[in-house]
């Protein structure tokens, strides 16, 4: 009875997914979004399916989904996390346990990282006690570059943290090279680049951890929600200890004694015998996602490829569309890179008849929503007044970004119809017939 209660309530779901459906554009009225969630019935119907059954806490579709999304980049683990700044967190911070010896960060080692982005791949560095380097990007791939990041490099240098941007790879095999010379830590943020390539490989596969995001905006969606990824076991084991409370313990929610020795353990000071479950080992937090989390993603990540073939079609059509345009700088993939394109980034050229203000202000009069390059040059904002923090050479064209550029959707949701009214309407706006 049940049984049948709850295939006739998953049906039902997906009714009402088909009546909910709204594929009408209209231009000018209908907003082009920047990015979005791209949900189908049987995204809803995984979502009801977890509730139903009371999924409330992290259990066999969060471990189903860690696998299946290790197994996605070829690497060892994952875990989940409650979202991809978490996962920045965990990362950052795993580097500086005390199980890692000599090579563990401590405070006052410099990080070098990019100045124009988005906040939380910095705010692990200065949340740990440690200080960001930073360093510019190149207009166009809006990317640092190796040579960049060589020069950055100190005797105080201990980690090279830095994000795939808006999609577009970084020369990620070069700086892993340079972070293995150095004897240095490497974290990709690969919230907004998964299924991106470099060199025919995936990003986030290069660096000794690697993080994602799960928000609505990004390639697959749990709502919220974020990973960390590795290929490194010991790594593996102190991120799942720092986003379990510290805790030394690694059984699973609701279980006991995996390791058949729970109360026969002597750590710290503590007696012997002390309850394994309430051993901590790390000073940590509990940053651990939901099954209704990972029912959601399991139904994305089998979407992925679809995800990112629709994203590369999107930003090829109005490259196309945009490229006779004058006074615009357009965006062109880094060199070996095929990327899954979060965004189409602008610049508008200091010579250009009009400014970057005057065509967003028309964009958004028009119902084409723009974004910003994130923070643009985060050195210049007052959350990072007071902190402590290295400029390894002038940031340039991040103060260029922070002025002039912006970035309009290409996300799956988007139909051609709505990426050619886009373009017609920055055609418009330059007077480009």
């Amino acid at each position: 009875m049940m049984t049948e209660a709850k295939t006739e309530i998953l049906e039902l779901v997906r009714k009402y997914h088909r009546l909910r459906s709204d594929d009408n554009f209209v231009p000018g009225e209908t907003l082009v979004q920047s990015s979005g969630a791209m949900l189908d019935d049987d995204d809803r119907v995984a979502l009801v399916e977890a509730a139903l059954d009371m999924r409330i806490a992290a259990g066999v579709s969060s471990n189903r989904f860690e696998r299946e999304f290790a197994r996605f980049f070829g690497l060892r683990k994952a875990h989940l996390t409650n979202s991809g700044s978490s996962a920045n967190l965990l990362a950052l911070s795993a580097l500086t346990s005390p199980t890692l010896g000599e090579r563990r960060l401590r405070p006052g080692d410099e990080v070098i990282t990019v100045a124009a982005g988005f906040p939380t791949t910095v705010n692990p560095i200065l949340q740990n006690g440690m200080v960001p380097v930073f360093v510019d990007i190149e207009l166009g791939t809006y990317n640092t570059t190796p040579e960049r990041v060589a020069d950055a490099i100190t005797p105080r240098t201990r980690a090279i943290m830095i994000a795939h941007a808006l999609g577009n790879p970084f020369a990620v095999a070069e700086v892993a090279a340079l972070a293995r010379k150095h004897d240095l830590f490497l974290i990709e943020d690969n919230c907004d680049a998964v299924g991106s390539t470099y060199r025919g490989r995936l990003t986030g596969t290069f660096g000794d951890l690697a993080t994602v995001s799960f928000y609505p905006a990004h390639h697959i969606t749990m709502g919220e929600g974020g990973c960390v990824v590795t290929r490194n076991l010991a790594l593996a084991r102190i991120v799942e200890q720092l986003r379990d409370w510290g805790r030394d313990c690694w059984c699973e929610p609701g279980n006991d004694n995996t390791c058949c020795k729970r109360f026969d353990y002597q750590l710290g000071t503590l007696p012997h015998g002390y309850d394994h479950k309430y051993i901590f080992s790390h000073v940590g937090y509990n940053l651990k996602s939901t099954d209704l989390q990972a029912a959601l993603g399991l139904s994305q990540l089998a979407k992925v490829a679809e995800f990112g073939a629709a994203r590369r079609r999107n930003w090829q059509r109005m490259r196309d569309g945009l490229a006779d345009v004058p006074g615009l700088l357009l965006p062109r993939p880094t060199p070996d890179s095929d990327p899954s394109w979060f965004g189409f980034v602008i610049t508008v050229e200091p010579d250009a008849p009009f400014t970057r203000r005057g065509l967003t202000d028309f964009l958004e009069s028009r119902r084409v929503a723009t974004r910003r390059f994130f923070g643009g040059n985060l050195t210049r904002h007052p959350a990072y007044q007071d902190r402590e923090f290295r400029i390894a050479h002038e940031l340039i064209n991040s103060d260029v970004v922070t002025n002039n550029t912006f970035w309009v959707g290409v996300y799956p949701g988007l139909t051609a119809e709505m990426i050619d009214y886009t373009v017609a309407t920055v055609r418009e706006f330059a007077g480009v017939a």
